[in-house]
């Protein structure tokens, strides 16, 4: 088995042409970050899956547009992401198999509002521009009825938590394990404005669907260890640190990082940022409804085929 292989892109790739139709001895699989904590559960399913025959590498990008690009590319095979807009205005066949993670992002705020029709016409702190906070506020606008003030963008949530508790900013949106940590911290200064129910998919893995077809054995193998480890976690969420390799890239995160993983995962399960069933129907078309209202994709949502953008196959095998 080869080990994993750890690479940081940080300069764009050129789009080409999409993967070759040879099989691939070793999937290279396209990370939208560097390995952290919240990323634990898929190497633990990445060791399952090497248990079972699979030989891969792995790059960690620095973020989602160049894996999206690499996918594209044909320098990667199976990427993290969203990639809706890709799908449908590019010539290549890409295809999602595998809900990561849901959308579960808070509004969070100064105790200057206490709803989200309070944030009409105010600024608001988010991650990057078109990116999968600037989606959410996008889609918080069409269904509540508003249009917020200035949009201004700070990568990284926690560095969003510094803002706000530094008084930089009074409205963003973070995700589960900063908006935890920021009521933890400090409880009396902000709120969580209640948020509306979201299916629809944060991360996927997604891949050419030519390359699938010629790589069904690995992407079955891929997709049966990923259901396996999402269902193990739901019954269980320590699982995932009992299962964590100590020489893998999670075990060799600093101790302060790895203490927090039991607990991000309890919350996060309990939060429903998992779907044990690996997203599939239910999230694809939670994902044309909201990926049309953000503005990813062209068209009415109730028209759009999910077989344009999912692949079903492996995920209905492992769930037989």
């Amino acid at each position: 088995m080869k080990h994993q292989i750890m690479k940081i892109a940080g300069a764009a790739l050129a789009l080409g042409m999409a993967a070759s139709a040879a099989a691939a001895d070793t999937i290279r699989i396209a990370l939208a970050e560097t390995p952290s904590p919240e990323m634990a559960a898929f190497f633990v399913a990445l060791d399952r899956a090497k248990a079972n025959g699979l030989d891969y590498e792995w790059t960690a990008f620095a973020d989602e547009e160049l894996a999206i690009q690499a996918v594209l590319s044909g320098q990667m095979d199976i990427g993290f992401g969203t990639p809706y807009a890709a799908m449908q205005r590019s010539k290549a066949p890409l295809r999602i198999v595998f809900q990561l993670s849901k959308l579960k992002f808070f509004p969070v705020t100064s105790k200057k509002y206490s709803d989200l029709k309070d944030l009409d016409g105010e600024p608001i702190l988010l991650h990057s521009r078109g990116g999968g906070t600037d989606s959410i506020a996008n889609v918080i606008e069409d269904r509540v009825g508003i249009k917020f003030g200035e949009r201004s963008y700070l990568p990284g949530s926690e560095n969003r938590v510094v803002a706000l508790i530094a008084g930089q900013a009074d409205a963003t949106i973070l995700d589960l394990a900063n908006k935890n940590k920021i009521m933890a911290q400090e409880p009396d200064k902000f709120n969580v404005l209640p948020m509306f129910e979201v299916d629809a998919s944060d991360e996927a893995l997604f891949a050419n669907l030519d390359w699938i077809k010629n790589n069904e054995e690995a992407v079955d193998i891929f997709v049966k260890a990923l259901v396996s480890v999402w269902q193990d976690m739901s019954a269980d969420p320590t699982i995932i640190s009992r299962e964590t390799d100590p020489d893998g890239p999670i075990g060799q995160l600093p101790q302060e990082l790895r203490d927090g993983i039991d607990q991000f995962y309890a919350e996060a399960v309990a939060g429903g940022l998992y779907d044990p069933d690996g997203g599939g129907r239910k999230a694809a078309m939670a994902d044309m409804e909201w990926y049309s209202a953000a503005g990813q994709l062209d068209g009415d949502p109730s028209t759009l085929n999910i077989e344009d953008f999912w692949y079903l196959a492996p995920l209905d095998a492992a769930m037989n």
